[in-house]
């Protein structure tokens, strides 16, 4: 299978060096473009194929992602719509844009919008996935591509509004709890390194409890929650500050 790239920006760059590093497609498969040839070099040192002109993305390719920013989304699948191979599909990275404003570019191909979030440089993303004209073949083909990458779900297109505010804006929010959480380690005597440390590995911790229990996180605060317990009157401390409220707020108003 031959992928085409287009754009090796922040998420085109990390999806190329994502597919390379699970080993999902081999080098010689893999095709990316971009304007910027500084952008194209670390990925030509990795076995993939540059350029900076779009049409060798869509050679030959069987997928071809587009990783543009979205106001050039239209523009580019125009140029590229007689190109295309015809047994390509394409896959759109640009938020906002939808399938039905793809399809009037793309008439009569397979198409697919994914929403990642910026855990895909670490190989670590929630990314969804919304398909039109497509067989089951082809879904699975774009789910195991993006499988490799973190964990990989096939919503409808009207929950991929809810899905960047829950996942892609999701980041945000974790990211904030977990400044949040260090300032009280160093509040409490820790340098901020370690304070980061034991923050992160928490999280962790946590993270893996849930995945490997299946159990309701209120069921795990019960477990640590003790009566009298220290756990507990934090608990009820963050409920009194309104810290559930504000978290559903702020990903409500993500939409």
């Amino acid at each position: 299978m031959k992928i085409g790239i287009i754009g090796a920006g922040n998420i085109g760059g990390a999806i190329a060096r994502g597919l390379l590093q699970s080993k999902v497609v081999e080098p010689a498969s893999l095709y990316v473009t971009d304007i910027r040839p500084e952008l194209l070099q670390p990925l030509s040192a990795l076995g993939a194929g540059v350029s900076t002109q779009n049409a060798d993305a869509v050679r030959n390719s069987d997928v071809v992602i587009v990783a543009v920013k979205p106001w050039a989304l239209p523009e580019t699948l125009h140029k590229l719509h007689t190109a295309l191979p015809p047994q390509a599909m394409v896959i759109s990275v640009a938020a906002g844009i939808t399938l039905e404003r793809i399809r009037e570019e793309l008439p009569g191909v397979p198409i697919f919008r994914i929403i990642p979030n910026t855990a895909i440089a670490a190989g670590q993303s929630m990314t969804f996935v919304a398909s039109d004209g497509t067989s089951r073949e082809q879904e699975e083909v774009a789910l195991s591509l993006f499988a490799g990458l973190g964990k990989v779900m096939l919503i409808p297109e009207r929950l991929m509004a809810a899905a960047t505010a829950l996942s892609s804006c999701g980041i945000a929010y974790a990211m904030r709890y977990i400044s949040a959480n260090m300032r009280a380690g160093v509040e409490l005597g820790f340098e901020s390194d370690a304070a980061k440390e034991i923050t992160l590995q928490t999280l962790q911790g946590a993270v893996s409890l849930l995945s490997q229990s299946g159990e309701h996180p209120e069921r795990e605060i019960d477990r640590v929650a003790t009566p009298k317990g220290l756990t507990i009157k934090g608990i009820n401390q963050l409920d009194h500050s309104g810290f559930t409220s504000a978290v559903i707020n702020a990903v409500k108003a993500s939409m």
